[in-house]
């Protein structure tokens, strides 16, 4: 009796975490790519979450190395795809860019993040 009392409460923990784990919009995957180097501007950042996003509250900014905002100021949850947010993207002089990310998903918990991504000439 103990010993499926004790693998009960384990299985019960566990799920308990998947649970929680599974709350929440974590980054993906992203165009151009965490850490990446890309050969000519991107015209767009996309990024794909792990739930779908509530648009407005939903935002995504990208910066040059001085801490300047350069995108569009557009960002946009897909309407296709409300797992992927986009910001258009002006012609970005080679450097280093940094993609910052705050993002609330449709069961109301906010995620924010950053990552870099170099263009090249």
């Amino acid at each position: 009796m103990r010993r499926w009392l004790s693998s009960l409460l384990a299985f019960a923990s566990a799920m308990t975490f998947v649970s929680l784990a599974g709350a929440h919009a974590f980054l993906d995957h992203a165009a151009p790519a965490v850490g990446s180097t890309v050969h000519g501007a991107p015209a767009q950042v996309k990024l794909w979450f792990t739930q779908q996003l509530e648009p407005a509250f939903s935002s995504v900014r990208v910066l040059d190395r001085s801490g300047r905002q350069v995108d569009k100021a557009d960002p946009q949850v897909d309407r296709a795809d409300a797992t992927l947010l986009r910001v258009s993207l002006p012609q970005l002089a080679p450097g280093t860019y940094r993609v910052a990310w705050r993002v609330l998903s449709v069961d109301t918990h906010v995620t924010e993040g950053d990552f870099s991504f170099d263009v090249a000439p």
